[in-house]
């Protein structure tokens, strides 16, 4: 047999592995976990900032350095070929991943970050005047509010935030009367980072077209948890990040209609997004080669590429049910805690719960239990103006992943009973 073949018959192989595993058999494809932290099994709960990588990941960027190393569109010979070719083949996997119409509406970028800001700066430098207005949401983590309080102080526009309610809930009926004739963008998450809270984007984004308004999706938090459909959704933008499904640092995605792709200049000027070039002046590509200026994270995009089937393969429903179930016993568990308070109980929420304990700062909390082998993130989570309307300063939070289970939940029950009785103590 050749070797394609054989790598072929591997790739089958590995697929029907993952499809007929339990989610908690794969939680030992991702050897990160398999870690003692201060003398303790790791527990990972801080999948909100970043989720280890399976093996079949960490190998597939192993294998494109090893062997296909190149840069990608430049070049003849075999190398560069293969590289263009996987290069390519990840960018139809992101589109049937988020079941846009065509892969020619998926921009790679380093991030949702990069992608708020790209569309900030190519789509919002033509389509925003003095006057114009953004509407954001209370639930915005920071790369969806600074570039839109950017480009305000660049055109005069006016940014305009939608409150939400005690439980973390978007008010919609209250977003609805902030549309005006003047709103261009809508721009908001589709899950909060801090709180879990999923936004019902279907509903903004009828709402914002009725206004005449385009909508942005932050889906950061959401492709991890939830199925993502762009064409059921209507929106006209949205944005991923790889490393958040299982993927590498440093690649995301943004998904643009094609009409307003084709219609937004570049932002990044150099190799690859040109379609020629002379000393009187330069044409541009069509997209997505437009917005992908210079040498591209190949190896994060074949990375990706390779988190995508892996998380697909798992199955994103399989994955939501587990996760669901385990946010539901982890709120049971954290109820005996004493003095323990639950920030954000919006009705629909996925991915994370956020906390405070009397007494304790949440810098506290995070050190403490790191000391027992349990890591959550505590802070402001970049949601500063959340955390003003919420009247705290930071919060503890613990957010999971396919790969997280009950004994992860309870060590971080025992290690904040611990907690309780040393601050108790005190």
């Amino acid at each position: 047999m050749s070797t394609a073949g054989q790598k072929i018959d591997e790739v089958e192989a590995a697929v029907e592995r993952l499809v007929s595993q339990s989610l908690a058999d794969l939680r030992a494809d991702f050897p990160a976990l398999d870690q003692q932290v201060n003398g303790h099994p790791l527990a990972y709960l801080d999948n909100a900032a970043t989720t280890h990588k399976p093996r079949q990941v960490i190998e597939a960027v192993a294998n494109y350095y090893e062997r296909d190393n190149s840069n990608v569109h430049r070049g003849v010979h075999e190398l560069s070929q293969r590289a263009t070719l996987a290069f390519e083949a990840a960018r139809e996997k992101v589109r049937a991943f988020i079941n846009a119409a065509s892969k020619d509406e998926i921009v790679f970028t380093r991030g949702t970050t990069e992608a708020i800001n790209l569309v900030a700066n190519a789509w919002g430098g033509e389509g925003v005047a003095a006057g114009d207005e953004i509407l954001i949401t209370e639930l915005e983590h920071h790369s969806n509010i600074v570039p839109w309080q950017m480009l305000a102080q660049r055109s005069g526009a006016v940014v305009k935030v939608a409150p939400i309610n005690d439980a973390g809930e978007l008010e919609l009926e209250a977003l609805a009367d902030l549309l005006s004739p003047r709103t261009r963008m809508v721009a908001l998450n589709y899950v909060s980072n801090t709180l879990g809270s999923i936004n019902p984007v279907a509903e903004v984004v009828r709402l914002a077209h009725d206004a005449g308004a385009l909508v942005l999706v932050d889906a950061a938090q959401a492709t991890p948890h939830l199925a993502v459909d762009v064409q059921e959704l209507g929106c006209d933008f949205l944005a991923f990040s790889g490393h958040k499904v299982y993927g590498p640092t440093g690649i995301g995605a943004l998904f643009g209609r094609a009409e307003l792709l084709e219609a937004m200049p570049p932002w990044q000027g150099g190799g690859d997004m040109i379609e020629q070039v002379s000393f009187s002046g330069s044409s541009y590509a069509h997209p997505p080669a437009r917005f992908e200026a210079g040498t591209p994270n190949v190896a994060g995009v074949v990375g990706l590429g390779a988190a995508i089937d892996y998380l697909e393969c798992a199955g994103i429903e399989r994955v939501a049910t587990h996760e669901h179930e385990l946010l539901n016993y982890a709120e049971g568990r954290l109820r005996e805690i004493p003095g323990l308070r639950i920030v954000g109980t919006a009705a629909e929420k996925t991915g994370a719960h956020s906390f405070v304990v009397e007494g304790v700062h949440p810098h506290d909390i995070g050190t403490v239990l790191d000391s027992f082998g349990v890591a959550i993130r505590a802070g402001h989570h970049c949601t500063q103006p959340l955390m003003e309307r919420l009247g705290l300063v930071a919060t503890a939070r613990a957010s999971f992943a396919l790969y997280s289970n009950h004994d992860d939940v309870d060590r971080l029950i025992d290690a904040l009973l611990k907690l309780t009785e040393l601050f108790g103590d005190g």
